[in-house]
């Protein structure tokens, strides 16, 4: 893929800050940050850099103090609530290091969730969390609840759907945080099965053996960008 078409995601001059009291502190610093189409990218850095806040920013959670984040042509830093709302629910996938289920609700059913806020007729939602389940290889077990799936499988059901609405880009906020090391990796080669078929993934991660399964490491200190490396695929 050529670097020189337009980015699915561009930061320029993001600044976030928030007021405690008399003091304003600086989440983010004039960060520049252009993502694009099928990048792998693991986003770490140590607690309080900056790292959780640009994700918040990327998903629509929040919004900037200062600079331009375009995602996918829209430019969306002031859009208004009920447009963020929108965009994340058809642009952006978000996989959580808890999984987010409902507790009393299938696999299925926290699959379509999504797709019932797009007003998607109920058919299609079944039909489209089923081929989501299919993907993540939880088909056979779509009409079990999350405390009848192990811990791989409940991330694996939060997987299916962050990907029903075939999001621009897939976030991930520490993935493997709640699992042993042997279901971490499993998860991981299910992101780059995931990378390999076309997806745009954004991890955050604080574990270098989990930011080193993707292709490109942006390192954060101070709310600046301290370093951003480019690795060869299985490098």
């Amino acid at each position: 893929m050529s670097e020189t078409t337009a980015p699915l995601i561009r930061v320029n001059g993001l600044e976030k800050t928030y007021v405690m009291g008399p003091t304003q502190v600086y989440a983010l610093r004039g960060v520049n940050l252009d993502i694009h189409r099928n990048n792998y990218l693991a986003i770490m850095g140590p607690s309080g850099s900056g790292k959780s806040t640009l994700m918040n920013i990327l998903g629509c959670l929040d919004v900037p103090s200062a600079g331009s984040y375009e995602l996918n042509g829209q430019q969306v830093a002031r859009m208004d609530d009920d447009e963020l709302a929108r965009i994340r629910n058809k642009e952006i996938g978000f996989v959580f290091q808890t999984f987010n289920l409902l507790a009393r609700t299938d696999a299925l059913g926290n699959v379509s969730l999504p797709l019932v806020y797009g007003d998607i007729p109920a058919a299609q939602r079944r039909a489209r969390a089923e081929r989501a389940l299919e993907a993540v290889g939880l088909k056979e077990r779509m009409h079990h609840r999350p405390n009848e799936l192990s811990g791989g499988q409940r991330q694996r059901v939060a997987i299916a759907r962050a990907l029903v609405n075939q999001p621009s880009i897939l976030l991930a906020d520490e993935p493997t945080g709640a699992l042993d090391s042997r279901t971490g990796a499993e998860i991981m080669e299910l992101f780059a099965q995931l990378h390999a078929e076309g997806n745009t993934i954004v991890l955050v991660t604080h574990e270098e053996d989990i930011a080193a399964h993707s292709h490109r490491t942006v390192r954060f200190r101070d709310g600046r960008v301290e370093s951003d490396e480019t690795r060869r695929p299985g490098a």
